[in-house]
């Protein structure tokens, strides 16, 4: 009886214990589960992580603002995980492999953008290059894709240990302003006519008469001229994505017009890399007959890349009192590295995107709207299957208004002067004439120094123009001429 009015009170003791300690740890789950928004509120505070490791407050921005800026680069750009496989098919990459590599090497180059260099310039492969690539040195010249990507990786490597030493900073800032203007006018009508051939708008002709008008009554031919006309809309009303939409849609239309075959699925997991990665022929890109194609790779891609850096800075408001960006060196290596990556996963010359203008102008200041961008790449990687159905017809209007795009920096060459003007005329006439983007650039630098010495103007020819000069002359005396 006592033993047992003696345990009772234990038991209930013990009983009140166990509640307590229950109760105890209740109450810390709940204030964990309070504490998990207070802990992403941390992060996104004034005083969070996030905002001191991209400096935002330092650059006049918000968290809100980077991410819109993001969706706003991602929206204009995304068309180049469509097109830039579809221009590499014509070199025999396969599609889906393609459009994967595009992706991994966007996603690496924003990714190293936001988080070493902090810079709202957005990482996908050139427009231009991958041109180059397909049609001048796989299509007219005859090499594997295997040896043009090669290629490319020995012109990354260069570009390392130029942007490490700082020389290739040098080496840009000797290009005169016209010629600058002049490859990006150049190389729009050269897209502009890739759009028009692939498309069939514009076909070859004979010797008398190279290219004449195609059959423009079939109904491939109408469903290109709806795609251009449709994403010309589009752009003149200012819908965001405007070029992505017009090929998306000129799609549909061509598969209910029956002009390209629909696929089985749109969604599907992301496609292997395996075919095309890390498969370049070293040994072929290591030739004489290989050098101007590495040149010319050299020569397109700092030349855009200093282009694009300086005049997306200048509308940011990164550029200091000089006319130069602070820490240049850093996204300029983060390019090289790309660069140097993109043809090891199997894609064309990767850089900063001039389409990141449109995310400066929506407020993004930060490396935040570059990850956002990357996060953007990485999800569009589940529709592989579409992307490889989309016919010439669909991407084919995209080429010729992104020429119509490059074409504005002619405005900026003084056609008065004819010591510019001449060999502004030359690249922009050859790069298209020639279906030759190499020429075009190779002939600007050998002329741009003829014509100054001719005006008795040689101050203002810069060393390092010189040095392009020569390697120009070099590059006509080895080119493979076929």
């Amino acid at each position: 009886m006592n033993s047992a009015l003696t345990s009772t009170p234990a038991a209930f003791t013990l009983s009140a214990m166990n509640q307590q300690e229950q109760n105890q740890r209740g109450d810390q789950g709940a204030d964990s589960e309070r504490q998990s928004p207070q802990r992403v509120a941390g992060l996104l505070s004034e005083g969070g992580p996030l905002r001191r490791f991209f400096r935002l407050g330092q650059n006049g921005t918000t968290i809100g603002r980077e991410v819109i800026a993001g969706l706003t680069t991602f929206t204009t750009m995304a068309y180049i995980v469509v097109v830039n496989p579809a221009i590499l098919k014509a070199a025999g990459i396969p599609a889906e492999p393609s459009m994967m590599a595009t992706i991994l090497a966007s996603v690496f180059g924003c990714l190293l953008m936001a988080f070493y260099a902090n810079r709202p310039f957005a990482i996908a492969p050139y427009m231009g290059e991958n041109a180059f690539i397909a049609f001048t040195v796989c299509g007219v010249l005859g090499y594997k894709w295997q040896t043009a990507l090669a290629a490319l990786f020995f012109a990354g490597i260069i570009f390392i240990i130029l942007t490490l030493l700082r020389l290739r900073t040098w080496l840009v800032e000797s290009i005169p302003a016209s010629l600058r203007y002049s490859f990006a006018v150049g190389i729009g009508l050269f897209l502009t006519f890739i759009g028009l051939n692939e498309t069939g708008i514009v076909v070859l002709g004979v010797p008398g008469a190279p290219v004449h008008a195609g059959a423009l009554t079939s109904r491939a031919v109408l469903v290109a001229i709806f795609g251009f006309i449709l994403t010309a809309i589009l752009i003149i009303r200012k819908v965001r994505a405007s070029i992505l939409l017009g090929v998306v849609i000129t799609t549909f239309v061509a598969y209910a017009a029956g002009v390209a075959k629909a696929p089985h699925a749109f969604v599907s997991m992301p496609p292997s890399i395996r075919p095309i990665l890390m498969q370049l022929d070293l040994r072929g890109a290591l030739t004489w007959g290989a050098f101007p194609i590495v040149l010319t790779i050299f020569v397109m891609a700092f030349v855009d890349t200093m282009g694009t850096l300086i005049g997306l800075s200048a509308r940011a408001g990164f550029l200091d009192a000089s006319g130069n960006l602070p820490e240049i060196e850093k996204p300029m290596l983060v390019d090289a590295l790309t660069t140097t990556i993109a043809p090891i996963l199997g894609t064309s010359t990767s850089g900063a995107f001039i389409e990141s203008a449109t995310g400066i102008e929506a407020g993004g200041r930060t490396g935040l709207s570059t990850l956002v961008v990357a996060i953007c790449f990485a999800l569009s990687a589940f529709f592989s299957p579409f992307v490889a159905a989309i016919p010439a017809q669909a991407y084919g209007p995209a080429l010729i208004v992104v020429g119509l795009f490059m074409l504005s920096p002619i405005r900026n060459i003084n056609f008065e002067d004819y010591s510019e003007s001449v060999p502004a005329f030359a690249v922009v006439a050859l790069m298209s004439f020639t279906y030759n983007i190499a020429i075009g650039i190779t002939a600007g630098f050998a002329l741009y120094p003829l014509c100054k010495v001719v005006a008795g103007r040689t101050r203002e020819i810069r060393s390092g123009l010189w040095l392009l000069a020569a390697i120009s002359l070099l590059f006509f005396v080895l080119y493979p001429y076929r």
